[in-house]
C-alpha cells in the first residue's frame, strides 16, 4: 500500500532533490540543525532520499551524548552544561563523520552511547554505497568543532514555547557563538511541523 503524500513529505522530496542537484556523486553529509523537531524532519528527509533511489543513513546527535557525570557536571539546569558538555563531538567525528567520508569499505557507527542506560552502546560497524547520504539531526551542528563537516545544513526554527529553560539558554549561547541562521544552507520554519516552509536570513 502506498502511503499518501503529506505536506511534510512533499517538502522533504523537494529539499532532497535540491541537495541531490548540488551533490550528485560521492558521500554527502546533511545536517538537520535545531533544538526541536529535528528527528522527525530528518526521518522525512532520509525517506525522501530513499524514494529518489539514494541510499540514506540516519544518525542522531542524541546517540553521541557524554556520560551523565560529564554532561551534568554543571548541574541539571545549566545552559552552559547543556551546550558545552552534553554531546561528544570528538567521538561523533571519529566513528561516524570521518569514516563515512572515506567511503570504500570503511565502517562507521551511527550510535556511540546509550544515554538512557548511561553506558557506551554496543559497537555496530556499518557500510554504505559510494554515493550514500548521511542525514544527521541534532542541536548545535554548526558549533565550532563541527562547522565545515557537513555538506548541507538545514536549520530548523520553531516556536520554542515548551522547551526547558536550560535548552533555551543553551540555544542563546549557540546563537551568539555560531550564528546558525547565517551559516545554514536552508532555514526552515517548523512552527507547524506538518507544514514546513522555507525562511530566509535577514541581510542586514
Amino acid at each position: 500500500m502506498v502511503e499518501p503524500a503529506t505536506p511534510a513529505s512533499v517538502y522533504a522530496d523537494t529539499l532532497a532533490a535540491e541537495i541531490r542537484h548540488n551533490y550528485r556523486l560521492g558521500r554527502v553529509i546533511v545536517g538537520v540543525d535545531g533544538v526541536e523537531h529535528t528527528r522527525g524532519f530528518a526521518d522525512e528527509l532520509a525517506a525522501a532520499f530513499e524514494r529518489a533511489g539514494v541510499d540514506a543513513v540516519r544518525a542522531s546527535l542524541d546517540d553521541f551524548q557524554r556520560p551523565r557525570s560529564e554532561r551534568l557536571r554543571l548541574g541539571q539546569d545549566s545552559p552552559e552544561g547543556y551546550y558545552l558538555d552534553r554531546y561528544d563531538v570528538d567521538t561523533l567525528k571519529r566513528v561516524l563523520i570521518e569514516p563515512f567520508r572515506m567511503a570504500g569499505s570503511t565502517g562507521f557507527q551511527t550510535t556511540a552511547f546509550d544515554a538512557a542506560r548511561d553506558v557506551p552502546a554496543e559497537a555496530r560497524w556499518l557500510t554504505a554505497p559510494a554515493d550514500a547520504v548521511l542525514v544527521l539531526d541534532g542541536p548545535f551542528l554548526q558549533r565550532p568543532g563541527l562547522r565545515g563537516q557537513l555538506n548541507f545544513t538545514a536549520y530548523l526554527e520553531g516556536r520554542n514555547a515548551d522547551l526547558p529553560p536550560e535548552v533555551l539558554g543553551a540555544d542563546a549561547l549557540y546563537q551568539a557563538e555560531a550564528g546558525p541562521r547565517f551559516g545554514a544552507s536552508a532555514i526552515i520554519d517548523v512552527s507547524s511541523p506538518e507544514h514546513p516552509r522555507r525562511s530566509f536570513a535577514d541581510s542586514c
